[in-house]
C-alpha cells in the first residue's frame, strides 16, 4: 500500500501542477523555485529501522518538474552536521558551472546549518534526468527525478494515459557512511547493498517487505510513459515487465529512434524513457511482475537479489498475494545476471532521432583525441597499516594510471581566480603512459601500481573533442558507466578488446549515434565519445559506480572561455559555499 500511495502522490502533484497552470509556459523568463531541506528521517526497510539521509523527509526525494527554457532555483538548506552538495545530473549548466554540484570540483560543500541556492537555466533539453547528492556516498538515499517537459509535442504519436516514474535505488541495512569508511580504511571492496528498490520500495522477495511493494494500476489497451532512472550506487541493472514489450523513445533526456525491446539495461546515472502498451490478457489476478536485477560484469562480491513490483490491470476480480520466493515468480523476459550479449545488443540499438526538428550534431572531424585507460589497481600495503584488498594490498582505480585525489578547495574557484597552485595541475596524460594488451592481461598476475594526483587537461573553447575510454583487465574486467559533467556527448563507436586508432575510427557511426551524458564502457572493451567543448568551466569525468570513484577512477577537464562575453563562465554567486 505504501508503494501505491507514494506513486499516487507523484502523479497527483504533476497533474495538479498542469491543471493549475503552475507548470509554466515555455517562456525562458519563467523561474521555477524549489526548496530542499537535507535532513535525517527514520525509515524502515528489510526489518531494519535506521536514520536515513533524505531531502524534505522523502525517500526517494521530491521530483523537480520544469519546462524546457525555464530558469530554475533550488535553495538547499543543510540540516545535518555533515557537509553536502546536490548535482543536477545531465543538466548542461551552460556557463553556470557553480551550480553543477560535485564537491571540491565546482564548489565547496554546503556546511551544516548553511544553505546555497543553485541557479541555472534548462536550455535545449527535454525529457528525464535525475538529481542526487554529490558528496561522499550520500546519493545512496539522496536522489530524485528531474523532469523537463518539452516546448513541442512528443515526437511519437501514441496518446499517453499517464506517466509512471520508475526509480531504482539500493538499500543498506548498515550506515552507508560506515560502509564507505571501512572500505577506504582497509583498502577493501565495499560491502554490497542488502537490496534494490523501485521508488524506494524493495518488494516481496526481501524480509519484512511484502507491504513495501510498488504496485501500479493500469487500464488494458492504454499507453503509459515510463520514466526509468537508475539511481543505484554501485550496480547496473536489467529491467523488464513480464510478457510486455517496451518501446524506447528517449535516453538521458535525448529522443531516440523508437525501438521495441523485451528488457532494458540501465547503468547508474542513466535514464531511459519507454512507452508501455498494456495489451496483454491478464488472468483473474490481473497482475504482471516488473523486476530489476543486477547486470553482473565483474567477479567481485555483489548484491545478488531482485527487486519486484507489479502492474495490476484495472477491473481484475481476483485477490493477489505477492510471492516471497523468486522461483514462484514468472519473470519471463528478465535477462540473466551475466547476459553481456543482451546488454551489448541493447546498446547497439540506441540511435539518435536525427530528425529535422531534433538533429544529430555529432562532430564529423575532431581537433583533439584523448585516449585514457580505465583500470582497477592493486597497491602495496603501506608499512604499519592493515590492508584487506586482494593478497593484502589496497584497491584503487585510475584513468591513464592516475588515481584522482580530490583537492581541499574548489577546482572551479581556483581556475576562475587563477590560483591553481596546490589545487590541480593541467598535465593529465592524453595517452596511456604505457602501451600493452589492455584487454588481454591476466587479471590476477599482472598489475600497475597507480600514481596519485589532481590532474586535468585543458581545451580551448569550441574544441571538437574525442575521448576514447579503454577498459583494462587489471583485477577484473568490468562494464564502467562513465559520466561527463557539463556536456552531452555522442557515442560514435565501441567494441571489445583494444582500441585500434588506425582502424576503429573508420567504423564510427557519424550519422545517428546515441547522445548521452553517461556511457557504459563495455567489459574488456572501449567506447569512443565526441563532443563540442563549448561550455566554459571545470568539468568532472568519473565512473558512476561510486565505489570506483572513491578509489580514484576520475579526472577533469577545463574548457577555456571563448572570445565573446556569451562564451565566458559567469562570476561566482554571492552565496557560494566556502571551504
Amino acid at each position: 500500500m505504501d508503494g501505491f500511495v507514494q506513486h499516487l502522490g507523484f502523479v497527483l502533484v504533476i497533474a495538479l501542477l498542469i491543471i493549475a497552470g503552475m507548470l509554466p509556459s515555455s517562456s525562458s523568463e519563467t523561474t521555477r523555485r524549489f526548496e530542499f531541506n537535507v535532513e535525517w528521517k527514520k525509515v524502515t526497510r528489510l526489518c531494519h529501522t535506521k536514520q536515513l539521509l533524505t531531502v524534505n523527509g522523502e525517500y526517494p526525494g521530491p521530483t523537480i518538474a520544469v519546462r524546457e527554457g525555464d530558469n530554475v532555483e533550488v535553495k538547499v538548506s543543510n540540516g545535518i552536521a555533515k557537509n553536502t552538495t546536490i548535482h543536477w545530473h545531465g543538466i548542461r549548466q551552460f556557463r553556470t558551472g557553480w551550480a553543477d554540484g560535485p564537491a571540491y570540483i565546482t564548489q565547496c560543500p554546503i556546511r551544516g546549518g548553511q544553505s546555497y541556492t543553485y541557479k541555472f537555466t534548462v536550455e535545449d533539453q527535454r525529457g528525464t534526468l535525475l538529481w542526487h547528492a554529490h558528496h561522499s556516498w550520500q546519493r545512496a538515499s539522496v536522489y530524485g527525478a528531474f523532469i523537463i517537459y518539452p516546448r513541442m509535442p512528443y515526437p511519437f504519436s501514441a496518446p499517453i494515459q499517464t506517466e509512471i516514474p520508475v526509480i531504482f535505488g539500493e538499500w543498506w541495512n548498515a550506515d552507508v557512511d560506515a560502509v564507505e569508511n571501512e572500505m577506504l580504511m582497509f583498502g577493501k571492496g565495499a560491502n554490497s547493498s542488502d537490496g534494490y528498490t523501485i521508488n524506494g520500495l524493495p518488494g516481496p522477495l526481501y524480509p519484512c517487505s511484502v507491504k513495501d511493494t510498488f504496485m501500479e494500476t493500469v487500464e488494458r489497451g492504454k499507453n503509459y510513459l515510463l520514466r526509468i532512472i537508475n539511481a543505484a550506487l554501485n550496480d547496473e541493472l536489467f529491467f523488464a515487465i513480464a510478457k510486455h514489450t517496451l518501446t524506447v523513445v528517449e535516453v538521458d533526456a535525448v529522443y531516440t529512434k523508437p525501438f521495441t525491446t523485451t528488457a532494458i539495461m540501465i547503468a547508474p546515472g542513466q535514464t531511459t524513457t519507454v512507452l508501455l502498451n498494456t495489451n496483454q490478457l491478464p488472468d483473474s489476478t490481473g497482475i504482471f511482475a516488473m523486476a530489476a536485477r543486477p547486470y553482473l560484469s565483474s567477479v567481485v562480491p555483489f548484491d545478488n537479489s531482485t527487486t519486484v513490483g507489479f502492474l495490476k490491470y484495472k477491473g481484475a476480480s481476483g485477490n493477489f498475494m505477492p510471492p516471497t520466493r523468486l522461483d514462484r515468480l514468472q519473470l519471463y523476459n528478465l535477462p540473466e545476471l551475466q547476459d553481456t550479449a543482451f546488454a551489448t545488443r541493447f546498446d547497439k540499438k540506441l540511435r539518435s532521432l536525427a530528425s529535422s526538428q531534433y538533429p544529430c550534431n555529432v562532430p564529423k572531424k575532431i581537433d583533439k583525441r584523448v585516449i585514457t585507460t580505465i583500470s582497477l589497481n592493486l597497491q602495496d600495503c603501506p608499512a604499519n597499516q592493515t590492508c584487506k584488498g586482494y593478497k593484502g594490498g589496497r584497491f584503487y582505480a585510475s584513468m591513464n594510471n592516475f588515481s584522482f585525489v580530490r583537492p581541499q578547495l574548489s577546482m572551479l574557484e581556483a581556475y576562475y581566480h587563477n590560483k591553481t597552485a596546490g589545487v590541480f595541475t593541467s598535465d593529465f596524460p592524453e595517452n596511456p603512459p604505457k602501451v600493452f594488451d589492455y584487454a588481454g592481461v591476466d587479471r590476477l598476475t599482472e598489475n600497475m601500481n597507480t600514481e596519485f594526483g589532481t590532474k586535468l587537461f585543458r581545451v580551448p573553447h569550441g574544441t571538437y573533442l574525442e575521448i576514447v575510454l579503454q577498459g583494462t583487465n587489471f583485477l577484473h574486467p568490468e562494464n564502467h558507466p562513465i559520466h561527463v559533467h557539463g556536456h552531452n556527448f555522442f557515442i560514435v563507436g565501441s567494441g571489445f578488446g583494444n582500441f585500434n586508432v588506425s582502424k576503429d575510427p573508420d567504423k564510427y557511426n557519424l550519422i545517428d549515434p546515441p547522445e548521452r551524458n553517461t556511457v557504459g564502457v563495455p567489459m574488456g572493451g572501449w567506447a569512443a565519445i565526441r563532443l563540442k567543448a563549448d561550455n566554459p568551466g571545470v568539468w568532472f569525468i568519473h565512473c558512476h559506480l561510486e565505489e570506483h570513484t572513491s578509489w580514484g577512477l576520475a579526472m577533469a577537464f577545463v574548457v577555456e572561455n571563448g572570445p565573446l562575453p556569451s562564451q565566458s563562465l559567469l562570476p561566482p554567486p554571492e552565496d557560494l559555499p566556502q571551504c
